[in-house]
């Protein structure tokens, strides 16, 4: 016991020395950048991802009250996506904040994580950024369950039904007969009010991407490609769109100079370290040979120098089962929280 607590006061010591030396790093972008520096992180910890969400908004807040108006806000950006409501109302909130707004991509800032950077006046990209769709899956309770997993319901893409609908006229499925056969078949794998639901949203994320590309873009016909892109033509969700074929799109991309691009890759680097995003997350390791250890693990976070670091960490107790008849030695998870919690 005595071990495992000093392990983790350790660990504790470590983040917050972590961020310690991430504030030196944000002090030099806003030197170097005139402007006010804040970082949001969602982890894609294989095992122990998160997203963008709506609870971030007071914690965002915090940071942009400690900071005030200012002129330029720098946003730091690592995420695969998530909430598009959430994405929507955080930009929103970090634009009436400041006069200029930059949102800085070190790695990725996919699906809603476009959608917050379409609201930059600039998207600064490093050689290996990425950018990506906007097409949005729906998540809702009346989704069709997972085959193999039926109390998990599989995400809806928005896009995939719109090409199944485009597809059925491809396949010269014409005549108004077999169109309401089509739809009769799709409502059975799909309740109507979910279908109901995606078409809704799928102009809803047309309304918002031009809403808030007005930052970037005046031309209305290049804005309409961008969007048509973004939500439809690229083909997939996974598709990513690097810095070149960003600045190609329309979208005002900025190449950081050498000396922003090594601070930028320092940050990202002390982040990939903290949240251990390239090892996926196994309990049996994390145990070892132990019967029982406590854990603290940190999933996502948001840091501004003015403020300190927030971060959202689950914890509580790993313990060995009793094989009992099976003979298979299994882990049970004792979780005690997991939530946003000030480190620093």
């Amino acid at each position: 016991m005595m071990a495992t607590k000093r392990r983790l006061n350790e660990q504790a010591s470590r983040r917050i020395a972590g961020y310690q030396e991430r504030k030196k790093l944000f002090i030099q972008i806003e030197k170097e950048r005139k402007s006010k520096v804040i970082s949001y992180v969602t982890g894609d910890r294989r095992g122990l991802e998160t997203q963008i969400s709506p609870e971030v908004i007071d914690i965002f807040v915090e940071h942009l009250d400690a900071i005030g108006p200012t002129k330029k806000i720098s946003l730091l950006l690592h995420t695969n996506g998530g909430n598009t409501a959430a994405a929507w109302r955080l930009v929103n909130l970090i634009q009436t904040f400041c006069d200029e707004l930059e949102v800085i991509v070190a790695a990725k800032a996919l699906s809603a994580g476009t959608l917050i950077s379409l609201g930059a006046n600039r998207i600064v990209m490093t050689k290996q950024a990425a950018l990506g769709p906007i097409d949005p899956s729906l998540n809702h309770p009346l989704n069709p369950p997972m085959p193999a997993m039926p109390n998990i319901n599989i995400p809806v893409s928005v896009e995939a039904v719109k090409g199944y609908l485009d597809a059925t006229k491809d396949f010269g499925i014409n005549g108004e007969a077999c169109r309401t056969q089509v739809i009769i078949d799709l409502a059975n794998k799909v309740h109507p009010l979910v279908l109901g639901q995606i078409f809704r949203t799928s102009s809803q994320i047309r309304f918002l991407a031009r809403k808030l590309l007005g930052r970037q873009v005046n031309d209305q016909v290049k804005m309409d490609q961008i969007i048509d892109f973004l939500c439809a033509e690229s083909g997939s969700h996974d598709y990513t769109i690097n810095r070149r074929e960003a600045r190609e799109l329309g979208l005002n991309i900025e190449t950081p100079s050498v000396n922003f691009y090594d601070i930028i890759k320092s940050i990202h680097s002390s982040y990939v370290k903290e949240l251990q995003l390239l090892e996926p997350y196994d309990p049996n390791q994390l145990m070892g040979a132990q019967d029982s250890v406590n854990y603290l693990l940190p999933r996502a976070v948001i840091e501004s120098s003015k403020i300190g670091s927030h971060q959202y960490v689950n914890e509580g107790t790993l313990s060995k089962n009793n094989p009992g008849q099976t003979g298979i030695m299994g882990i049970s998870d004792l979780r005690c929280f997991e939530g946003w919690r000030k480190i620093k």
